[in-house]
Formats: structure tokens, C-alpha cells, sequence
């Protein structure tokens, strides 16, 4: 309790000078102006993150449709690829080309869905950070 006396007093104590002067004016508008710029700024960043996420989609939807229809073109019995070398891990390898790259190609789409859903869960939360301040 006497803490917080002490506190007030300390507060009441303090008489805080204003004036209208233009210095003060000028260096408000300044800040008022630097504050704007960092604003339109932190927009147009958003803006091309957007853009750039969009692209990122588009391209990425592209390029899984060309692999499909690539994979499903090809017959089943043919490998992917070949090795002219017929040492036991490179003829497995070939054997199951197909499978490996299947699986490769699921994990790179799965990695790109998380990287993309990540990035828009960045974008929001920069966009509440900046609503907040």
C-alpha cells in the first residue's frame, strides 16, 4: 500500500510540459508519415506473398498434372528408367523405378501442401500482428 503511495505521488509530482510548437508538429507528422510508409509497405508485401503463393500453386498444379500424365501414359512393365549396368541394387532399382518414383513424387507434394499451408498460417499471423500494434 505504501508502494503504491508512493507511486501516485511520484506520478502527481510529474507535471508534463505541452506545447504547440511547430517542432513538435513537424516531428509528429514525420512520425505519422514513417509509420504510413511502413504500412503500405507491410500491404505490399502481403500482396506479393499472395501472388507468390498463387503462382507457387499454379505451377505446382501444372506440374503434378504433366507427371500423372506422364506416369499414366507410360505401360506398366517399363521401367522409368534403366541402368545398362547390371549389378543387384541398380537392377532393383530399376525394377521398381516406378514405385520410387511415385513415392518421391508423393512426399515432394505432400512437403510443397505443408510448406504452402504453413505460409499462409504466417500471412495471417503477420497480418493479426500488424492489426494488434
Amino acid at each position: 500500500m505504501n508502494k503504491d503511495k508512493a507511486l501516485e505521488e511520484l506520478f502527481l509530482a510529474q507535471k508534463p510540459q505541452f506545447d504547440d510548437s511547430e517542432a513538435f508538429m513537424a516531428s509528429l507528422n514525420k512520425r505519422l508519415d514513417a509509420v504510413e510508409y511502413i504500412k503500405q509497405h507491410q500491404e505490399a508485401t502481403i500482396r506479393r506473398y499472395k501472388m507468390a503463393l498463387v503462382v507457387a500453386f499454379v505451377v505446382g498444379i501444372i506440374s503434378g498434372g504433366i507427371t500423372i500424365v506422364y506416369m499414366l501414359s507410360m505401360p506398366v512393365g517399363v521401367p522409368l528408367f534403366t541402368f545398362q549396368v547390371q549389378t543387384g541394387w541398380l537392377s532393383w532399382l530399376a525394377t521398381n523405378s516406378r514405385l520410387l518414383t511415385t513415392t518421391a513424387l508423393s512426399l515432394l507434394v505432400t512437403f510443397g501442401l505443408i510448406s504452402i499451408v504453413s505460409n499462409i498460417q504466417d500471412i495471417r499471423n503477420m497480418r493479426v500482428d500488424h492489426a494488434l500494434q
